[in-house]
């Protein structure tokens, strides 16, 4: 990662009725790291509904940093949990734990389709970064076995964090990670390729997730500066929750 060129920069604008708008650098890939989370979470939801995640690993956010293990103690000692998110690390490697698969390899392939069809093309593993995260992500190692411990994770955690660790060096530009925005935007659907990525039904409650854990523990702050939108998120902003659903 500290390879990467600090001066690369470039915008991309996907609209949720497919205009593309451009400026810079949008062709060089970087690793997706944490917003894999986001997508890996609407892959557990499409597979096995929004409650497989409120329920096993749950929809709040928790105050502490990202890769937080007292988070971990606190969500099943003092409230009995779940009351983690598939947004940071622990509830993410258990989300990744969760997606169905035969072995490994389906496992990965349904999870690197995902990710291709939200962005509109194949996308592909940055191999060095996996292979130089792998040699030094003890402490998701850690993480991964304490949720084994409590239940969050039902068996392999190792293969968990492992796979984790590679879907977050799958490379994407800038005008991929703009898709894949828009196709929330759009209700789930691609609005370049028109393929049906995650069900309508759901996209709600990723936005959901998105607005109240996204940013870890800024969130709160990040929402009380710039409001609660009000529109439904399809055809709206990125981070729109149907009061609706939501109160």
């Amino acid at each position: 990662l500290a390879k990467v060129d600090p001066d690369l920069y470039g915008i991309a604008v996907v609209t949720a009725d497919g205009k593309v708008y451009t400026a810079g650098d949008v062709s060089t890939e970087v690793s997706i790291q944490s917003v894999s989370k986001v997508f890996t979470m609407a892959l557990v939801m499409e597979q096995s509904g929004p409650e497989k995640i409120a329920n096993t690993i749950g929809v709040d956010a928790t105050g502490g940093r990202f890769n937080s293990i007292v988070s971990i103690e606190v969500s099943q000692n003092l409230f009995g949990g779940p009351e983690m998110n598939a947004l940071v690390n622990p509830g993410a490697i258990a989300a990744t734990s969760m997606v169905k698969g035969s072995d490994r390899d389906a496992v990965w392939g349904s999870i690197l389709s995902y990710y291709s069809a939200f962005a509109g093309r194949d996308l592909s593993v940055l191999t060095d970064v996996y292979e130089s995260e792998a040699a030094t992500n003890q402490r998701n190692q850690a993480i991964g076995a304490l949720m084994l411990a409590y239940g969050y994770i039902e068996d392999n955690w190792e293969q968990a964090v492992d796979v984790y660790t590679e879907q977050c060096s799958v490379g994407v530009n800038a005008k991929d990670l703009a898709m894949m925005a828009g196709t929330l935007a759009n209700g789930g659907q691609n609005p370049v390729t028109g393929k049906q990525v995650l069900k309508s039904d759901y996209v709600d409650e990723v936005l959901a997730v998105m607005a109240t854990a996204g940013l870890y523990d800024d969130s709160g702050k990040w929402l009380f500066r710039t409001g609660l939108p009000g529109k439904s998120g399809v055809g709206g902003g990125i981070i729109a929750v149907s009061p609706g659903k939501f109160g």
